[in-house]
């Protein structure tokens, strides 16, 4: 068999595979790698050229974020809220998930990342849920669209899954409530944040809540 037909079917090959070990949420495609990484290997930052759009988009419509002082407010616990208490989840329960929430605030956004190093989005909700209320979550945002019970808009509670669609495909990112119609998550643009759902960028691509803990 020729060489160079040789080369294009060992191409194809790879292909398929990235194809099949893609995960995570976001940029969730076959052309953006398998998300996957050798414990030796550097994080992959996710930039221009894998998520351009979504990134130009996201920072261009985010227009209700947070200033850092509210945010820092928030994760040190000096904020208080008015529309925050899930009455499933016992105070000291919820000062637990809060503590989860805040540790990674900062962390950058990689996708397929689930650590310190880097993590998407539901990397984070993964490991937020796990360390900070016990409960296993899907590793990606389309599997924990599907568990709990849904919830209206208007009785967004803490700690319920917000659901949006940003890059054409349901589901493609999540974020936990917090209050106030803010929520945490790990943003493309600025790793794990704190952001607004009355920002343009993310009231227009909000899709539906699921509610995990105290659902069934």
């Amino acid at each position: 068999m020729p060489a160079g037909i040789l080369v294009r079917a060992a191409c194809l090959v790879a292909i398929i595979a990235g194809a099949i070990l893609v995960e995570g949420c976001g940029t969730a495609s076959p052309r953006f790698g398998s998300g996957k990484r050798s414990a030796a290997e550097p994080p992959r930052q996710t930039g221009p050229r894998f998520s351009s759009k979504e990134a130009e988009e996201e920072s261009r419509e985010n227009d209700r974020k947070p200033a850092p002082q509210e945010i820092d407010a928030i994760t040190q616990g000096k904020r208080s809220f008015r529309e925050q208490k899930n009455p499933a989840i016992p105070p000291l329960d919820e000062s637990k998930l809060m503590r989860a929430i805040s540790r990674y605030m900062g962390v950058p956004y990689v996708h397929g990342g689930a650590s310190e190093r880097g993590m998407d989005c539901s990397g984070y909700t993964m490991i937020v849920y796990q360390q900070g209320a016990a409960v296993a979550l899907p590793r990606t945002s389309a599997g924990q669209a599907e568990i709990g019970i849904p919830v209206a808009a208007n009785d967004l509670k803490f700690g319920d899954l917000l659901f949006f669609n940003t890059t054409g495909t349901s589901a493609s990112h999540v974020g936990i409530y917090l209050g106030d119609n803010l929520f945490a998550h790990a943003s493309v643009t600025l790793g794990v944040t704190i952001s607004s759902l009355q920002s343009t960028y993310y009231k227009s691509r909000y899709e539906f809540t699921r509610r995990v803990i105290g659902g069934s």
